[in-house]
């Protein structure tokens, strides 16, 4: 369970006394412990793998266009703090899947659908983000599953 690995990594990394990767894995806590506030306030209860893969997979985002800015602003510093923050948040997720991966999975879901246009877009998203959670960036697969529903 991914809470699990979090406490995990929270733990190893006060013994280690390695700052930047203890502050990065409390402001994951940060993030899951307030989605359960959330979800408790609609009667879900905690947040469920899926969930959380979906937070951190929008907090590497975040810092990612942070970075971005920090650069165009001449800000090296602030963008290398962004960066690593990144590299710690993907320990949690599983492997990224690549562009070609994403097309040949996505080919495959229209196909098991039986999606034949735009109509059928959400139906074919839905399943995706069922089953590649954290995998891929549901931006970019939303333009593919367009095109390939045309």
């Amino acid at each position: 369970m991914l809470r699990d690995q979090v406490a995990t990594a929270l733990k190893d990394a006060m013994k280690s006394k390695n700052a930047e990767r203890l502050s990065t894995v409390r402001l994951i806590q940060a993030a899951i412990k307030d989605r359960d506030i959330a979800n408790r306030g609609t009667g879900k209860g905690e947040a469920p793998d899926d969930e959380i893969l979906q937070i951190l997979a929008k907090m590497v985002k975040q810092r990612d266009e942070s970075a971005k800015i920090y650069e165009e602003n001449a800000r090296p510093e602030l963008a290398a703090k962004e960066r690593a923050e990144i590299t710690v948040i993907q320990d949690f997720l599983p492997k990224q899947l690549s562009d070609s991966e994403v097309r040949a999975n996505i080919a495959a879901i229209i196909k098991e659908t039986a999606a034949e246009g735009p109509k059928d877009m959400g139906k074919v998203m839905a399943a995706l983000k069922e089953r590649y959670a954290g995998q891929m960036d549901f931006a970019k697969a939303s333009g593919t599953v367009k095109e390939l529903l045309k």
